[in-house]
C-alpha cells in the first residue's frame, strides 16, 4: 500500500529541470508542496521536518551559534532512522564545516578553533591540522575548496552562492540513484525544491548585509549565508 501511495505523490509532483540556473522559479508552490506531502506516513513527515529545518538555512535565526548547530546536527542524526537520510544530513553538515573554516579564516584567524565546538564530521582533526594550507590540503578530494576560498576573499557573493549552490545540487542528483517511487525521492525533491527557491530569491545587496552581520555577531553563526 505505501509503495502506491508514494507513486501516486511522486507522480503528482511536477519535475525538477535538470539545469538549476535555467530556472526562474519551484515548479510547484510550497503551499501546494505541504499539501501534497500530505501523503506521507506520519513517521516520514517527522523524519522530512527534522532534515529541512537542520539544512535549510533560511530556519535558523542569524546568531545561531556553531556549537548550537552541532548539538543540533547530532540530536537530529540520533533521530533518524533512515541512513539514506542520515547521509545527507552528514553531507552538508561537513560541506558546512569547510565554509565555516573558510569563513574563519578569511577573517584572519589562523589558529584554529577548539574542534568541538566550531565544525562537525570526519575532516575536523585534519582541517585543525592542514589551518595554514590555502585548500586544509583537502583539494583533492573536494576540488571546489581553492574556488570558494578565492571568491570567498575577493567578497564575490554571487559567485560564491551559485558554486555552494550547484554543489549541493549535483549532491543531490548524484546521491538519490535508483529512488524513483520511495520517501528517499521525496526527500531529494523537497530538498532540490529548496535550493531552487533559494536561488530564485537570492538578492545581492540582502546577502552582502548578512554577511556583513555575521562578521559582526561572533564570528557569525555556523548557519553561513553559504552553507
Amino acid at each position: 500500500m505505501m509503495g502506491e501511495q508514494y507513486l501516486t505523490l511522486i507522480a503528482s509532483l511536477p519535475p525538477h529541470m535538470p539545469k538549476l540556473f535555467k530556472t526562474r522559479q519551484t515548479p510547484i508552490s510550497r503551499l501546494k508542496l505541504d499539501e501534497r506531502l500530505q501523503m506521507l506516513e506520519p513517521e516520514h513527515r517527522q523524519e522530512l521536518a527534522l532534515i529541512e529545518n537542520l539544512v535549510h538555512w533560511n530556519r535558523m535565526a542569524i546568531d545561531t551559534s556553531d556549537l548550537e548547530m552541532i548539538k543540533r546536527g547530532r540530536a537530529v542524526e540520533q533521530q533518524l532512522q533512515n541512513a539514506f537520510i542520515k547521509e545527507i544530513v552528514q553531507w552538508r553538515l561537513e560541506e558546512r564545516t569547510i565554509v565555516a573554516a573558510l569563513r574563519r579564516r578569511r577573517l584572519g584567524i589562523n589558529v584554529p578553533p577548539p574542534v568541538t565546538h566550531w565544525g562537525y564530521g570526519r575532516w575536523l582533526r585534519y582541517i585543525e591540522a592542514h589551518w595554514m594550507e590555502p585548500a586544509f590540503a583537502l583539494e583533492y578530494i573536494f576540488p571546489w575548496i581553492p574556488e570558494a576560498a578565492q571568491l570567498l576573499q575577493d567578497n564575490n557573493y554571487l559567485a560564491l552562492e551559485r558554486l555552494l549552490l550547484s554543489l549541493v545540487w549535483d549532491h543531490y542528483g548524484r546521491v538519490v540513484g535508483d529512488h524513483y517511487f520511495d520517501f528517499e525521492a521525496v526527500v531529494v525533491y523537497v530538498l532540490r525544491w529548496d535550493v531552487i527557491d533559494r536561488w530564485s530569491r537570492y538578492n545581492k545587496q540582502r546577502a552582502e548585509q548578512r554577511f556583513n552581520d555575521m562578521l559582526d555577531s561572533a564570528l557569525g553563526g555556523y548557519a553561513s549565508l553559504f552553507a
